[in-house]
């Protein structure tokens, strides 16, 4: 089958779970027998193995400025080109990443609805490409926040559609409040032109039956990683806890740096580190000083890593012990959480979004998310060795059974037959 993926590229700076599961999907499907084109919207994909021999669609710095400037008129060629330049996509790809719409709703509507004549100038250029050049069996949306692309692409190719859906709602409240109904609303009105929908938990299969209770059923497909590229029989010397994700503090680093600080003080788990990675952005510098200064008394026992190397993105696990990422908001999946069972590692997770459900017996579930309670969940996994072995034998049993690339790519591919039956 030959599938086209469409997808928001992140500039590859820190670690996007959404970003990720899209391209996890899609290799998987590649190492499934299909043949998938991976195309970007907004950023190029620099990543290797995600890359392909595409254009960028919808590039940031043109549409951008296409949606601030000439929404009744067209920009001239010259500026066009002078804002497509590698030069500059790679100076927003250093500077995306942020998680609030504020400034961005005019795109952010655009994008939903389906209107306005910089979009309208940008689809076609997509659409043309799809229907002279790929010539795809299926079409797979990142996000429901493209369907405005839906809308263009089913109108004059009439392909099959499959979009997914995680956590739209938290770049939707984030609109001014006089945007968010329309972009619920727009959303709703364009979701007929979507043949599947699905989504990543049932925790969010939930949400999305609240928010947009007219909506068709969801089916929920679980991450696939590629197990074996995180299998690990080796264990740190130490136990150290692990933090994997944006280094920000709507991800909870600095209350995992607080709960660090507390074990380190009452000397329970001798020689404890802390190992933090996934990556950042210009935004969260302020944060992270914060934290270093937080950890300071134990500087020697914490490592940093303070780039975000997508190549070596499964090496972090093998050198913790136990997983923690103590988010401040709802989430729809923590992927980081698929990983860390992959390799054997359990987490510890705040009562929040989908953890109870993805977490299972692989880890320890706490509440309410402060630092205090987290040390104590992060003190009894490990002090407490029956425990981490049960969890890590169940971590390892959900990586197998659920959270495997094969699961994912069987399921999909039923549902994109489902939908020529």
């Amino acid at each position: 089958m030959r599938i086209l993926f469409i997808l928001p590229g992140s500039g590859d700076s820190f670690y996007c779970g959404n970003c990720f599961r899209d391209n996890l999907q899609a290799l998987a499907l590649r190492k499934a027998g299909h043949e998938v084109i991976i195309t970007p919207l907004y950023l190029p994909l620099k990543q290797a193995s995600f890359q392909g021999d595409v254009p960028l669609f919808f590039p940031a710095t043109t549409y951008y400025v296409e949606q601030k400037m000439f929404s009744k008129h067209k920009m001239p060629s010259w500026m066009k080109r002078m804002l497509g330049a590698d030069a500059l996509l790679n100076m927003a790809s250093s500077l995306s990443g942020t998680t609030s719409a504020e400034g961005m709703e005019d795109m952010t509507l655009s994008m939903i609805e389906g209107e306005g004549m910089a979009f309208e100038e940008n689809v076609k250029q997509l659409v043309d490409w799809v229907k002279h050049t790929e010539k795809p069996d299926v079409i797979q949306l990142s996000s429901s926040l493209l369907l405005g692309i839906a809308k263009e692409l089913k109108k004059e190719t009439a392909i099959p559609i499959v979009c997914s859906l995680q956590d739209e709602e938290v770049w939707i409240d984030s609109l001014k409040t006089e945007f968010v109904q329309k972009a619920w609303q727009g959303m709703m009105a364009n979701a007929k032109y979507v043949d599947r929908f699905i989504t990543t938990s049932y925790y969010y299969q939930q949400i999305v039956q609240e928010r947009l209770p007219q909506l068709a059923p969801v089916d929920v497909i679980y991450p696939g990683i590629d197990v074996a590229k995180y299998q690990s029989s080796e264990y740190p010397s130490s136990p150290t806890i692990g933090f994997f994700y944006r280094m920000n503090e709507l991800d909870g680093l600095d209350i995992l740096a607080d709960a660090f600080v507390l074990l380190k003080q009452r000397g329970t788990i001798p020689h404890l580190q802390l190992r933090i990675g996934g990556g950042y952005m210009s935004p969260d510098k302020k944060l992270i000083k914060k934290v270093k200064h937080t950890l300071k008394p134990y500087a020697s026992d914490v490592v940093i890593e303070e780039s975000y190397d997508m190549d070596n993105h499964a090496d972090f696990y093998r050198k913790i012990t136990v997983l923690s990422v103590p988010l401040r908001f709802q989430e729809s999946i923590g992927l980081y959480l698929c990983e860390a069972f992959a390799a054997g590692r359990p987490a510890i997770e705040p009562n929040t979004g989908s953890f109870r459900e993805i977490v299972g017996d692989a880890g320890l579930i706490y509440e309410p998310n402060n630092a205090h309670q987290l040390a104590e969940a992060l003190e009894r996994m490990l002090t407490d060795k029956s425990l981490y072995e049960r969890c890590r034998e169940h971590a390892l049993a959900l990586a197998q059974e659920r959270y495997n690339d094969m699961v994912a790519a069987k399921q999909l591919t039923e549902i994109y037959g489902q939908i020529f039956e």
